[in-house]
């Protein structure tokens, strides 16, 4: 008996202390509450201490945390709609605080969505396409065809404020607000912005009638160069041709004298079987069956055919 009174005592002991601690990471802060209502808040890592069944300990992270909004469609001060994406890191403060008016990091983002979105929408509307899209007002270079277009003004425009400025009056904007749930709002940027479907269409549009500009003027330019091309190589091919036609009738000239000096030099050494093989070389080409010659009998076409017989 006395050994299992000692053993529920140990285990009552052991569950009191278990319930008495509790630890504390390096990223995370600590609020206590009795009864529901907080009696205090502990940011020191390391093993603390509680009273055991009637404090709890809540966990807060220490860290950075992110927030990314929804993209919004918003009105800019010029009309013209755009799709804008926003983020911002954020971090607990005052976990006392934090826990009195939003306790949860899913409530927190809720309210800064509300803030950030809302003062993002107001500051928007108030700056006009340009300025929200570029930062400063530097000069950019551009395709001739962009300048000779009907679209070249836009950028002449000079803008205020620029996109981080914008996205800095948001952050300043919203900070305070948002201190009064115990958080502190690191920074707001801009994420994304893109045109709503009417605009674009028309920026797409743009585009499109810009590159086929470019695509017609560098076509008109490789025609053109095309054509030169050809033109030089025709006019060298003739006169390649022209070389070698030149070239070729001075050998085939000269071919034939050297031929008519090589016949007459035979001819010379003996004028008559010259004479009978020419003869010959005649008979080949003008007999045969389907050609018929009428001569008279003293022709000296067949004079070595008579003086066969």
């Amino acid at each position: 008996m006395k050994y299992k009174t000692l053993i529920i005592i140990i285990v009552i002991a052991l569950i009191v202390i278990f319930n008495s601690l509790y630890i504390i990471d390096e990223k995370e802060k600590v609020i206590i509450t009795q009864f529901g209502d907080p009696v205090g808040a502990k940011n020191s890592a390391g093993l603390q201490f509680k009273i055991p069944f009637i404090q709890k300990v809540h966990y807060f992270e220490k860290r950075l945390l992110e927030w990314d909004g929804d993209p919004k469609q918003i009105p800019t001060s010029d009309k013209r709609y755009i799709w804008l994406d926003t983020f911002s890191r954020w971090q607990i403060v005052d976990p006392l605080k934090f826990y009195e008016t939003t306790r949860y990091e899913n409530i927190a983002h809720s309210r800064l969505d509300d803030i950030i979105s809302g003062t993002t929408r107001d500051v928007i509307s108030g700056h006009p396409l340009l300025g929200i899209v570029r930062n400063t007002n530097r000069d950019m270079e551009f395709t001739l065809e962009y300048q000779e277009s009907s679209y070249g003004d836009v950028v002449k425009e000079n803008i205020k404020h620029g996109r981080r400025a914008i996205a800095d009056s948001i952050f300043t904007l919203s900070k305070d607000k948002i201190m009064e749930y115990g958080i502190k709002l690191i920074d707001v940027r801009i994420k994304r912005l893109n045109y709503n479907d009417e605009v674009q269409t028309k920026v797409f549009d743009r585009m499109i009638s810009e590159r086929e500009k470019i695509a017609a003027k560098y076509r008109s330019e490789g025609q053109g160069k095309s054509s030169e091309i050809l033109g030089r190589m025709k006019r060298e091919l003739d006169q390649i041709e022209s070389e070698a036609y030149e070239t070729a009738q001075k050998i085939k000239g000269e071919a034939d004298a050297d031929a008519i000096n090589i016949y007459a030099r035979a001819y010379n050494r003996d004028p008559d079987f010259y004479e009978f093989l020419k003869t010959l070389e005649t008979y080949e080409q003008t007999i045969d069956k389907k050609n018929t010659l009428i001569m008279t009998t003293d022709s000296d076409y067949y004079k070595f055919l008579k003086s066969t017989k």
